[in-house]
């Protein structure tokens, strides 16, 4: 789909993550700035919408699952990149904090028993005589009460 070739009511109905997704199927990557000047002029909208949305706009970016901020900073189509470097990364990760947990396993001391074995007696082991003739009421029965 030809962005140029569109008519303005049919630029006016997509969102910008839209319209991102149709510049970026036309051109290579691009940065937030220029991506997000050409919708503002596609759709002629004033100087005052680029600098009073462009933040929300790069937060949409970033949300979006489309689209994938390049380590140079611009952004490309995430269906462009293959995954095959992240699932290495990910084995390394995964082998790298296995190490270091047998590591921490080897370094546990056992814990110190805190346990008091006192002879005092304990004040909360006897039941209390306030609460021997507590009786536990259903809502029910409270609503019949009144």
């Amino acid at each position: 789909m030809n962005l140029k070739k569109m008519s303005k009511e049919e630029l006016e109905s997509l969102s910008y993550k839209d319209l991102t997704y149709l510049l970026l199927e036309e051109n290579k990557n691009m940065n937030t700035a220029d991506i997000f000047r050409q919708i503002v002029d596609l759709l002629g909208l004033p100087e005052t919408v680029f600098t009073a949305k462009i933040g929300d706009f790069y937060t949409s970016l970033t949300t979006d699952k489309r689209f994938l901020l390049l380590e140079d900073g611009s952004w490309d189509l995430r269906s462009r990149h293959t995954s095959d470097k992240i699932v290495k990364a990910t084995d390394e990760d995964d082998e790298e904090i296995e190490e270091v947990k047998e590591e921490d396993e080897e370094k546990e001391e056992p814990e110190e028993d805190n346990y008091d074995s006192g002879d005092e007696e304990d004040d909360f082991d006897e039941p209390d005589d306030e609460l021997k003739d507590l009786v536990v009421i259903d809502e029910d029965e409270l609503e019949l009460e009144q």
